[in-house]
């Protein structure tokens, strides 16, 4: 009984540490998030003012598109059977319904891509006072 006693006590002094320890490797991992949206969404970031989830970035043309424009024009290519070229056959109901879900997924997709680079100074303020605060207690002992 004794040495559970004393691996209790050698374990409880971590538990602040350890749980700083943690917010940092969370804070490290949206950091490392951020600057990679940062690199592969470069393009759309000129864009974030207009990347509402009511607009996405459509990479291709390298502008934004309205939703609803865009949900009107697929039905139209329906409606019309006009050639789709992703499929090598006309565009069907179905292909525009499966292309309309993929952009509004994408569009809130944009919309949260900027909202996490935007928050990239703030996590790296975050992480730095943690950092100073891990650091101070070890400089006092």
């Amino acid at each position: 009984m004794p040495d559970a006693c004393l691996i209790f006590a050698c374990l409880v002094p971590w538990g602040p540490a350890r749980a700083q320890n943690q917010a940092a490797d969370d804070l490290k991992g949206k950091i490392f998030d951020a600057r990679m949206t940062k690199q592969t969404f470069a393009g759309g970031l000129k864009f974030c003012n207009e990347l509402d989830g009511k607009h996405f970035y459509f990479q291709a043309r390298d502008r934004v598109l309205d939703l609803e424009e865009y949900h009107r024009s697929l039905e139209n290519l329906a409606k019309q059977q006009v050639f789709n070229p992703e499929k090598h056959k006309p565009w069907t109901e179905q292909d525009a319904a499966e292309r309309w879900d993929q952009v509004q997924k994408q569009a809130a997709s944009d919309q949260a891509n900027c909202q996490l680079v935007a928050s990239l100074p703030a996590l790296e303020k975050q992480l730095n006072e943690l950092d100073k605060k891990a650091s101070t207690p070890a400089e006092k002992n």
